[in-house]
């Protein structure tokens, strides 16, 4: 199937414009470690033949503890604001970012979750379905570290085993410095490494690693989705063929003892010698 799509609404902002595979922050704790994006989704972008995917919407969950900043992080990105009075999310909210990737357009629907434990059962029936998931902590709180187990395990509850890509995100990291800021990214990107996440620092109040954050999720979902799709016409494709050109059924043999009794043997099934009663002496 053929791409025509142009994006919807007024043209993507430059600096949403995805032309090279974004990199990581630390190469300890990766989803991928490449530089480029993967040969059939350049192919398949270059001849514009991506199909639907440039219709759909990549979702994506924000999920952590009260005040570590999730919604600024969000803001931050699809507003270029910083509050410092931000009030506590109540319940979920959405932003929807619009990109262009490898001239594809490409939409992230981003959620922003409740932190507070009284809203956790509302939130969590806005997980499924999730591609990317975002555990998200304060760099300046250990505590809210040791969480993100917790709250990934949430998330991924309500979804498909290994269908979500994982990000391990420290927040406020204006707030740390030398030292301190290098012991809490060692501990932080031990854990993703446990979880199988992609760490990444940022700052929310300055923008610091925001904006290749978010390119970096973008990227990954963008390239998946379009794997996915080449996947899905690749096995429509095959069971249209299958159905033009059946194979040919191969003819099955009576049993033996069937062949035998119906005379479709024209020898016996034993060689003859087989079928020759041995003399017995009889000694008196």
């Amino acid at each position: 199937m053929r791409s025509s799509l142009t994006p919807l609404g007024p043209p993507v902002s430059r600096d949403r414009i995805i032309t090279s595979f974004p990199k990581w922050y630390t190469p300890d704790a990766c989803l991928q470690l490449k530089e480029h994006f993967h040969g059939q989704v350049s192919s398949t972008c270059q001849s514009r033949n991506t199909g639907t995917v440039g219709l759909r919407l990549s979702k994506v969950v924000v999920v952590g503890d009260l005040y570590v900043g999730k919604t600024s992080l969000i803001h931050r990105f699809c507003k270029n604001v910083f509050d410092r009075d931000y009030k506590a999310t109540i319940g979920v909210d959405f932003e929807i970012e619009r990109f262009e990737i490898a001239g594809i357009p490409f939409s992230l629907q981003i959620w922003d979750t409740a932190g507070q434990e009284k809203f956790k059962c509302i939130a969590s029936a806005y997980y499924r379905g999730a591609q990317v998931i975002i555990t998200a902590f304060d760099l300046t709180d250990v505590q809210t570290l040791e969480h993100t187990r917790q709250w990934l395990e949430d998330a991924l509850r309500e979804n498909e085993p290994g269908s979500c890509f994982v990000f391990l995100v420290g927040t406020k990291k204006d707030l740390l410095s030398g030292a301190a800021c290098e012991q809490a990214e060692m501990e932080a990107v031990r854990l993703a490494s446990e979880m199988r996440a992609e760490y990444w620092s940022v700052s929310a109040k300055t923008g610091e690693n925001v904006k290749a954050f978010f390119s970096r999720v973008a990227a990954l979902a963008f390239e998946q989705s379009v794997l996915q799709d080449l996947e899905r016409r690749s096995s429509a494709q095959l069971q249209e063929w299958r159905g033009v050109h059946p194979r040919p059924r191969r003819a099955r043999h009576p049993p033996a003892w069937v062949a035998v009794s119906w005379g479709l043997h024209p020898k016996p099934l034993l060689p003859a010698h087989a079928w020759t009663v041995p003399s017995m002496t009889v000694e008196g």
